[in-house]
């Protein structure tokens, strides 16, 4: 298990939500054994084990435990709805309360409103021939002169609301999103605690493909924190490991050129040919020269896996080359790195997956329209996922979170 990272008592809270309120309670059991038996319970739903049942009533009798002992001191986080959702709400303070944090945020929740109203206040006042810049003036004059109008006043909190209310529905409709209440309607192969493995859409470009995709909707994997790229790392080193048992090697992918929240992260696994996987890195090289601008900011092609290498930077070196503000498009020849590009104008590149489909189909001399064409999951049994798990099981890294 030490290769693999993944420690759960190790676990802490992501830096990217932070908590609305504290509730202190005394608890008698660790969040970890909630953690790994909460795991353990979406995982029996998923495959509608017969031990549900008992693991759901377990799992409240350890939480009643949890809230209702007065043995230890502990603090649980509680967030509200848009926290969970990805959009984060700072309590109220008053201004000698307040971060720098807090400050930022405050700014850009009423970025534009103060100069939109001081436009509104110097407008009336260049209107006003009788104006004079002295006190006895502006006194007489003050209701008028800081008279707003109505009809241009934006209201906070209906702008948070009408942020959540778009948030629900694009969770609601991501095929790839996983609940408590409902599955993602991708079929499920493994879950670990924040990363799970699934298979891509059809037709896919090489028997065996699969997709590694963090539980959290992210817009793509640089916003994922350390917990989530140790389970990502884990399903990396397994795959590569089953790839190789049949005399395979692996390239995986993420295409994040669209950087909106619509799109769920996820990395996709291609297993090709041993020699096809040795030449890979001049294929995208080449492709990569020749996409999206002719002239650009920024360099053509981050090579990860140098900077992996003569910087020192080992597995860190994707998310030390990448920035999550930008889109991007990134292929990995071995664990620790590969090829970056930074695309500077999304409607040049190419729709989807398109662009590594090209590559690697080209490699693999596939059919154009295999190539092309891209569906869409469904929901229902996919024939292909009991041939996967048989062939995943031996591999299988998140069956040792369930061992007592």
């Amino acid at each position: 298990m030490d290769e693999f990272s993944n420690n759960p008592e190790n676990r802490s809270a992501s830096p990217e939500i932070r908590p609305r309120k504290t509730v202190p309670i005394k608890a008698r059991i660790t969040e970890t054994e909630l953690n790994r038996m909460k795991a353990a319970l979406m995982k029996a739903k998923l495959k509608k084990s017969p031990d549900y049942p008992r693991l759901e009533e377990e799992y409240n009798e350890a939480l009643a435990t949890a809230t209702s002992s007065t043995d230890k001191q502990v603090n649980v986080e509680v967030l509200s709805l848009m926290d969970t959702r990805g959009i984060l709400t700072a309590p109220e303070k008053s201004e000698s309360d307040m971060t720098i944090d807090d400050m930022v945020a405050e700014e850009k929740r009423t970025r534009g409103f103060s100069s939109s109203e001081g436009r509104q206040f110097a407008d009336r006042i260049a209107r006003d021939k009788m104006f004079k810049a002295d006190l006895d003036y502006i006194d007489d004059n003050a209701e008028k002169l800081a008279q707003r109008i109505q009809k241009n006043k934006i209201d906070l909190k209906s702008l948070a609301i009408d942020k959540v209310h778009k948030m629900n529905s694009i969770l609601d409709s991501c095929p790839l999103c996983m609940t408590e209440e409902a599955p993602p309607i991708a079929p499920v192969i493994a879950t670990g605690t924040r990363v799970y493995l699934t298979l891509p859409t059809m037709p896919q470009l090489s028997p065996g493909a699969a997709t590694i995709v963090p539980i959290a909707h992210r817009r793509c994997t640089l916003e994922c924190d350390d917990d989530e790229w140790d389970e990502i790392r884990n399903f990396m080193k397994c795959l590569a490991r089953m790839y190789h048992s049949q005399k395979r090697g692996v390239l995986f992918y993420e295409n994040a050129s669209n950087m909106h929240m619509r799109r769920h992260a996820s990395i996709e696994a291609v297993p090709v040919p041993y020699e096809l996987a040795e030449t890979a890195p001049a294929y995208f090289r080449q492709a990569i020269l020749s996409a999206d601008e002719e002239w650009s900011q920024h360099k053509k092609i981050i090579d990860t896996l140098a900077r992996a290498k003569s910087d020192g930077l080992g597995k860190r070196a994707f998310r030390q080359s990448l920035v999550k503000e930008l889109p991007y498009f990134h292929v990995w020849f071995n664990l620790d790195g590969g090829y970056g590009h930074v695309i500077e104008d999304s409607s040049r590149w190419p729709k989807g997956d398109l662009f590594a489909r090209e590559v690697i189909g080209g490699m693999l001399e596939l059919e154009p329209d295999q190539i092309k064409r891209q569906s869409k999951w469904q929901r229902g049994e996919d024939p292909r996922a009991k041939g996967f798990k048989a062939m995943w099981d031996k591999y299988d890294w998140t069956k040792q979170l369930l061992d007592p």
